[in-house]
Order: C-alpha cells, then structure tokens, then sequence
C-alpha cells in the first residue's frame, strides 16, 4: 500500500523494527493537520480525576467541553454517584467578554449547597486561559465559605497534549493528599495509583492484595473518595500501574512524604503475578505475604489455563496491531497476546516516551511498525499492509478495525468486562477469540476483495490495495477512510 502517503513531518515518529536504525521521536505536540487519536490537555485531566466518585466535577468553559467529557469512561462506584453528572457554567460571547468569574462562583455556590460533595474539582478549558478568568481566586473563596476543598484544575486544552492534563490532574489530587487521618493505617499498607475501575478491575486487584495480607489505603482514582484519597500519605508504598497518568503523583508523594513506588501491570498472567511478587518483595520483613502472594498466583492461573490454551488453538499464528493511550498497557498486551500464540506486528501508543519504545522495539519481532501519536491514515495503512486480524485500541480506533473488516477488542475506557487479574486474563482470552474468528469478517468488503494473490488484503472494488500493485483509485481513499 506504498501509495498511501506518510506526512513527511511524521516519518521520524514511525519505526520499522529491522529496516530502520532506531532514533523515534516523541513528547512533542501533533503534527498540524495530521488528525491525531490523541485527546486534549483537558481532557487528559478528566480521565485522571473523574472517578472521584463523592466529589464534584465543574467544567469553566463552552457546554461543549462539558458534553464532550460527560460519562467518559467506565469508572464504576461502590456507592455515591455524583461524578457521572456533568455540569458546567456554559460560557457564552459576553462571558468571554466580560468574565466569567461571577458565573463561575454562582455556579459552584449552588452545585455544593445541592449536592454536598466531599471536595469540587474545577477545570479550565480553553477559552478560560485565553480571557484570563482566575479560577483559583474563585476557588479559594469559594472553598473556605463552603468549608469543603475546591480545587482549580489548570486543564486550559492548547497549552500541551494529554499527557499535560494528567500532570494538571496531579497537581490538583496532590492537594489533597495529608490532609486526613493516618492512625489507623499499618505499615504493610500501599496506595493503588493509575487504575480508574473501568469495569470493576479495582475491586478485583484489591481483593488480591487483601488476600496477602496488605492494607489498601486508597485507589487512585477508581471508585475513589476524597477522604481516603486524604489519608494516603500514611501508605507505605505507592503502587503505579498507569505510569503516564500519575507517575506525576507519585514523584511529589515520594519527594514531600518520603513514599516510595514501584511500577506495575494488572493485565496478563506475568505481569500480574509479577505485580504481587513485587509488592510482597517490598515487605521483606512480613515473609507471610510473600507466601500467601505464590498461593494466590498457583490457585488463579491453575484455574484458567485449560481453556485459555483451548482458545490459543484457534489463534495460534494470528496478527495482531495495538494502540493504545499510554505505551505501558502495550508491554503487557505484547505478552499477553504471545500466550494466546499471536503475533503482533502494529503497536503504538498516544504518549510514549523515548525510554518506552525503545522497550517496545527490544520486544517486538523484526518487521513490526511501532508508531507514536498514530492517526487514522497510518493505522489503517499499516492494518492492510501488515494483513492484520485484530485491533486493540479505544473508542477512536473501533470504526477504523470495522472497515478494514477486521475483529476489535476494546482496551480503553468504555468496556464492560473487567480485563485485569488473572480472571480478567480468561475474558480477555474470550474476546479476543470471540472477535477474532468471528465469521461476521468474511462478509466485509475488505475480505470479499477478489484479486491477486498479494491483494487479498485490499479493499473491495480496488480501493485499497497492498503493494506492490498500487491498486488505488483516486480520491478514493479519502472517501473510503
């Protein structure tokens, strides 16, 4: 598919493994006009706090931004429910004329009074950075006459990419943090940071380390409250799992309380079982979590594995791409994906850093595309070129595997089946397998494609073709993608 044409300024984001030395460049803004998957900054700040269950969420900026954010993900609550509502002070042309202060204080003054959150998290979108309103004044007024942490969120989108939301996100939990009780907290205790509760993986993971014998003291930020959010500083370790969202967080916590962290994976059996070894390790003079940590690994994977290698039967030698937002899900995907027998040649990530993608060349096998900030273009060219039989990506990335007429399984924020723990292995297993050889693919255009032998991958009628026959109409391609 040689005709497809890469944006110049983009080739330097795009490895191939085995053909090209390897000098990727990341951490950048998009490229102008490239489309990217890639969110805003603020956006990035409300995948990071929403999950806060008991507090208030108050977007200052355009109804827009409110409904663009409103239910972003899964994030489910064992109890109150107020981070699903979605408000915002609605700006319009005399606001941005005249300021939206007095809109904002109005509105947060009301929402409290009705609602009676444990804390109010406010985001700046866009236009609040540019007419200048100072949402951290009003905050402070607001928080001491209601008595409750209001707490200003510098999300203003065009000031960076996701990835600065979630530092924004960082700054605004981090004030809460030492703010609450620590009496009863043990010295085998830790924080869980990074893992949001899509679709009930904290409860799983949690019950995991309960079953070891070690306290958790908060969950940052699935199924979160404000109050134990308070309160974890007197946690004896952070343990972080999404290490782009709140690696941020965890710095200041070490730096300012003297905690220290470890990176972890929920998802596979290596990375998870190494997730328990690894916390028990830290505990060194407590061997009996070390000991309950091996039961646990030995009873779960002994309970799954006869149907997982059932499934790798039918998937063995099948191809896989990923995308995914931060590159750390995309190392315990590599693996997990290798015990199902598949092959992944695609994978890329939003907001990967040099030293990740160098981890992801060490893993994958030559001939493999590894992107950073990938749009819909590239992926769909590298689905084809590469004859691809599964995508694992997001929301964004779901309509692009259903017109190459491929299987799709979601990774990111809007499934329903938790896909941590080593149960979450098992479902994971299913679903790949489920959309893998789903026999729905064969009657896709991009299937029923019949030409030569090396354009099976095409799309039917010719519109897209794999090299090196150039089988593209034009205009065709921008019409079809």
């Amino acid at each position: 598919m040689s005709s497809t044409p890469i944006l110049e300024a983009r080739q330097s984001q795009i490895h191939h493994k085995g053909r090209d030395p390897f000098e990727m460049t990341c951490d950048k803004h998009s490229l102008a006009g490239s489309v990217s998957q890639r969110a805003c900054v603020f956006c990035g700040s409300r995948v990071v706090l929403y999950p806060i269950a008991d507090a208030l969420h108050l977007i200052h900026g355009p109804i827009g931004c409110a409904a663009y954010t409103w239910d972003i993900r899964g994030a489910l609550s064992s109890g109150p429910e107020l981070h699903r509502m979605s408000f915002s002070t609605d700006l319009r042309e005399t606001d941005v004329i005249f300021g939206g202060e007095k809109k904002l204080a109005a509105a947060l003054g009301e929402l409290i009074d009705v609602y009676q959150p444990r804390a109010a998290f406010v985001y700046s979108t866009c236009i609040v950075g540019i007419i200048g309103d100072d949402v951290a004044a009003v905050c402070r007024k607001v928080g001491e006459a209601k008595g409750i942490p209001v707490l200003p969120v510098h999300s203003e989108g065009f000031k960076g990419t996701k990835k600065d939301g979630y530092k924004a996100a960082c700054d605004a939990l981090f004030k809460l943090v030492g703010t609450g009780a620590t009496e009863d907290i043990g010295p085998v205790s830790i924080n869980i940071l990074g893992e949001f509760n899509i679709a009930g993986e904290a409860w799983l993971i949690k019950k995991y380390y309960e079953r070891m014998g070690v306290q958790v003291v908060s969950i940052m930020t699935g199924d979160g409250r404000v109050d134990q959010l308070a309160r974890s500083h007197g946690a004896t370790l952070n343990v972080v799992q999404c290490s782009g969202a709140l690696t941020f967080l965890a710095e200041m916590m070490k730096e300012t309380y003297g905690i220290p962290y470890i990176r972890a994976s929920y998802f596979g059996i290596d990375d998870m079982a190494k997730a328990l070894y690894d916390v028990a390790e830290q505990f060194g003079d407590h061997p009996d979590v070390m000991v309950r940590s091996r039961e646990i690994v030995r009873s779960e994977v002994d309970a799954i594995m006869p149907e997982i290698n059932r499934l790798k039967a039918d998937l063995s030698g099948k191809r896989a791409a990923i995308y995914v937002g931060g590159a750390f899900k995309a190392f315990s995907l590599i693996k997990a994906l290798r015990y199902l027998g598949m092959n992944v040649v695609l994978v890329g990530s939003q907001t990967g850093n040099q030293s990740d993608y160098a981890t992801l060349r060490d893993m994958c096998e030559d001939g493999t595309i590894i992107l950073d900030d990938a749009n819909p273009l590239e992926l769909s060219r590298y689905i084809i070129e590469k004859k691809v039989d599964l995508f694992i990506g997001g929301v964004k990335e779901r309509p692009i595997a259903y017109k190459m007429g491929i299987g799709f399984c979601d990774h990111n924020h809007e499934r329903k089946i938790p896909l941590a723990g080593f149960a979450g292995m098992l479902a994971f297993a299913r679903e790949v397998h489920t959309s893998a050889t789903s026999p729905v693919w064969q009657f896709a255009p991009a299937r029923r494609f019949q030409g030569p032998e090396h354009c099976r991958s095409g799309v039917a009628g010719g519109l897209l073709c794999c090299s090196p026959c150039d089988g593209v109409i034009p205009g065709a391609l921008a019409l079809e993608l």
